[in-house]
């Protein structure tokens, strides 16, 4: 009996994830909707480019509510308890997986501002110095790979192949 009890618990929280996922598809499908609206038509068809794709967006939007609204009947009272605590548990064992997204963001953020050699330097000093080991001799590898990738593929770049990476402001 009390593997029932943790399937029904596990159902509520896995029926939460479900619903968010249709909301967040029902918001996309409404903004491709949107902006299929905005497809110019031609004077040669009568319906326009966008009457495919928003006869598309427009039946997923159906679905979509349809599938909301069942989700929110089947849900348990205790299954929104039940999501919180499992949701916390699966952003700390992927913790690691947003780090490295929240410095792969702030690199392509800086890169026009700092430039390609130095903003590679600092995101790979970052992400070595984080996961490798903490020794002398990591930390000397990491600060010549570093450096390597960094105004290495940048000088490669310049002078080889004659492209020009971002050099900052």
């Amino acid at each position: 009996m009390s593997s029932r009890v943790s399937d029904e618990t596990g159902k509520g929280s896995g029926e939460i994830a479900r619903l968010l996922s249709y909301i967040v598809l029902l918001a996309t499908s409404g903004g491709l909707f949107w902006e299929a609206t905005a497809i110019p038509t031609s004077r040669f068809e009568v319906l326009g480019a966008g009457a495919f794709p928003m006869l598309v967006h427009g039946c997923l939007i159906v679905l979509l509510v349809s599938a909301i609204t069942s989700s929110l009947r089947r849900l348990p009272a205790s299954a929104y308890a039940q999501f919180a605590g499992d949701f916390q548990a699966w952003l700390k064992a992927r913790q690691l997986v947003f780090v490295l997204f929240v410095c792969l963001g702030l690199y392509l953020a800086m890169m026009p501002v700092i430039g390609y050699s130095i903003a590679t330097f600092v995101f790979l000093a970052v992400l070595h110095f984080w996961f490798a080991p903490k020794t002398k001799s990591a930390a000397a590898t990491v600060l010549v790979l570093a450096i390597v990738f960094s105004v290495g593929l940048n000088w490669l770049f310049d002078e080889v192949f004659n492209v020009f990476l971002p050099r900052g402001v």
